[in-house]
């Protein structure tokens, strides 16, 4: 189901925000009516007298950062209202180790584009080149995979939209080209939110190409099976963890922490992953990263196994639903965080009938982002495309995400 309310702390209140329910019945308030548009501080003051904690729509206001999320069993009521030093304790004990960094936008969306389509090229070719010489038993070409992971890295830290519109508009049919560029730039736009050292974002852009590796010790049969596996062609599906290992491991200036990210990125933080099913405490920073992005961008890739892809948005939600249990909640937190409940590359409808796409988003203002209009409210196509940045025009929002090719819609004729 899609995000609608979010149980928040009053902390986390802002002016814009709509408050849809309390902690308690709004009966027992002195409000006249249910509901609450937030129009000034006193409005916050008043609500902190009342209640711990309240539920906002994000369809009808702005959305709460996430630090103030409420996570946990609803009966505990625990808030996530760390700053950002007892945040990152929560992710990981060792996160002096990590987090060092704060990186922001450099460069236009327009002007990055230019080079991280160059970026996009090179690095697209030296990934299916990898994976065709591995299939045919050639060792793997770490230095050169590196080189392209280096500019692409790059690219994102001087604007991180740009080579992520670029995957999702490319996104082609070949599943595990697609699905190893996807995870990777993700990788590299997720660390670089988190303030990752620059060469621990390039160790986990790399790790992220690299995740499915053990893939190409599987018969095709397996690997391009157009249903759903059976049982035991899932258990055979599984030692591709153990397989890509085993591949990766063969080549040199490969570190321990990819090799670990290989092994682990199929683990879950209740235990309920393969193929070690460890839980949380247990599995690396960077495994339970991977994870995250993994099955993020596999929701949103078409595959021959699994009928249905979700739309960007419909994977955004069902993470937020997994967080506390498959994974762990801090970090999804964080993701979403990145990527917003709309992400770059998503089809969406507004509120007032139009179609666009999401190009840009808003670092302050996640549910208003910038969009590109395809088609008017009668559903017929601009002949111009104008570019809004919803958080500058009044009465526009996203009401709804949309799933790849809605209204006959093919993003990479339109924008390539």
């Amino acid at each position: 189901m899609p995000i609608k309310e979010v149980k928040t702390s009053i902390e986390g209140l802002e002016i814009g925000m709509y408050v849809s329910r309390l902690d308690r019945p709004w009966i027992e308030t002195s409000f006249l009516v249910e509901g609450k548009m937030i129009n000034s501080e006193k409005d916050i003051r008043r609500l902190s007298k009342l209640c711990s904690y309240v539920y906002v729509d994000v369809e009808q206001g702005l959305s709460p950062k996430t630090r103030y999320w409420a996570v946990g069993n609803e009966d505990e009521m625990k808030l996530s209202s760390e700053d950002a030093s007892e945040a990152w304790k929560a992710i990981d004990n060792d996160y002096t180790r990590y987090r060092q960094c704060v990186y922001e936008t450099s460069t236009e969306l327009k002007e990055e584009l230019k080079a991280a389509k160059i970026v996009y090229d090179d690095v697209s070719s030296k990934t299916e080149e990898i994976f065709d010489d591995l299939k045919k038993g050639k060792q793997l070409d770490v230095i050169s995979l590196k080189s392209g992971i280096k500019a692409a890295v790059d690219s994102i830290i001087r604007n991180p939209s740009a080579l992520m519109l670029l995957v999702q508009l490319k996104k082609s049919d070949n599943y595990s080209y697609s699905h190893a560029l996807g995870v990777s730039v993700w990788c590299a736009q997720f660390d670089r939110h988190l303030g990752l050292k620059r060469r621990d974002i390039e160790a986990l852009a790399l790790g992220g190409m690299l995740l499915d590796t053990g893939k190409i010790e599987l018969p095709d049969s397996l690997t391009k099976k157009n249903a759903l596996f059976t049982p035991a062609e899932m258990e055979s599906f599984k030692t591709h963890v153990a397989l890509g290992v085993k591949v990766v491991k063969r080549s040199s200036n490969i570190e321990r922490s990819l090799l670990e990210m290989i092994a682990t990125h199929h683990e879950r933080a209740d235990g309920s992953g393969y193929q070690l099913g460890i839980t949380n405490e247990r599995i690396p920073l960077f495994g339970r990263i991977a994870g995250i992005v993994d099955s993020y961008d596999a929701m949103t890739t078409k595959k021959p196994h699994i009928e249905r892809t979700f739309s960007p948005h419909e994977a955004i939600s069902e993470l937020y639903n997994m967080r506390g249990k498959e994974f762990q909640a801090e970090l999804v937190e964080q993701f979403i965080q990145t990527v917003g409940l709309y992400p770059t590359g998503s089809l969406v409808e507004l509120n007032t009938g139009e179609i666009g796409v999401i190009t840009e988003i808003n670092d302050l203002k996640r549910l208003y982002p910038t969009i590109v209009l395809l088609l008017d409210e009668n559903k017929q196509p601009y002949d111009d495309f104008a570019t809004v940045d919803l958080s500058q025009v009044s009465g526009m929002r996203v009401k709804n995400g949309l799933e790849p090719g809605a209204y006959g819609i093919k993003m990479d004729e339109l924008f390539l």
